[in-house]
């Protein structure tokens, strides 16, 4: 009998944002692959869970995978978790997955806590139609490349946004997107979460002034 692969959504934030079902799943797991072993054991020890943690992240990703799905066969379940959010979007998880979907074995998601759904819900955009796009490419041509293709779609664009690049890129944006209507969100579930609603162009200039600190949803409605 083989075991089963987890995909375990875990809080944004707030650690009361996890379901029963994940909770169970983590305890009874075998292993749990973790993208920050020391981010999952605090949450772990806040359920007094004690299944045994090992490293699953961008660093160690593909020399990981053929490990857990070595384990999958010999009948364990690992719970594969990332420091926050759901496994595979815009962080590790797609490549175990992957292989194991391709070796034919189960994998079963366990679904909770996503930060830009979570962002859309409460944002007052239009969400009939979005594109989430995550984090923009780091080499500046690349990135406006891709936000010049983006600004030709009549549809609300979701970004996961950097402290250190949240001025720049609303800028940029200003000049490729134009007038658009967006709203930022920072720390969400958290004690400091804000909403920030404008134009880009005023949410540019209020990044420039504040330099705010935090982790940021950043939502751009459509033309």
């Amino acid at each position: 009998m083989t075991g089963t692969l987890y995909v375990v959504a875990t809080p944004i934030g707030n650690l009361e944002d996890i379901t029963l079902r994940a909770l169970r799943i983590l305890k009874e797991a075998d292993l749990i692959a973790a993208e920050d072993t020391r981010r999952t054991r605090k949450l772990c020890a806040h359920y007094d869970i004690h299944t045994q943690l090992i490293s699953y992240a961008l660093h160690n990703e593909a020399s990981r995978t053929d490990e857990l799905i070595a384990a999958v066969q010999r009948g364990k379940n690992v719970a594969l978790v990332t420091d926050a959010g759901t496994p595979g979007i815009a962080d590790p998880g797609y490549l175990v997955v992957r292989a194991a979907r391709e070796a034919g074995l189960p994998v079963v998601p366990v679904p909770g806590a996503c930060a830009f759904i979570a962002a859309l819900s409460a944002a007052g955009i239009p969400s009939t139609r979005f594109s989430f796009v995550g984090f923009l490419p780091e080499k500046s041509g690349r990135r406006r490349a891709l936000m010049e293709s983006l600004a030709q779609l009549q549809q609300t664009q979701i970004f996961y946004v950097a402290k250190w690049d949240l001025s720049r890129i609303l800028k940029e944006m200003v000049a490729i997107f134009g007038v658009r209507d967006a709203m930022i969100t920072r720390e969400l579930t958290k004690v400091h979460e804000e909403f920030r609603a404008g134009t880009l162009e005023q949410l540019a200039g209020w990044a420039e002034r504040e330099s705010p600190q935090g982790e940021f949803t950043l939502i751009v409605a459509p033309s």
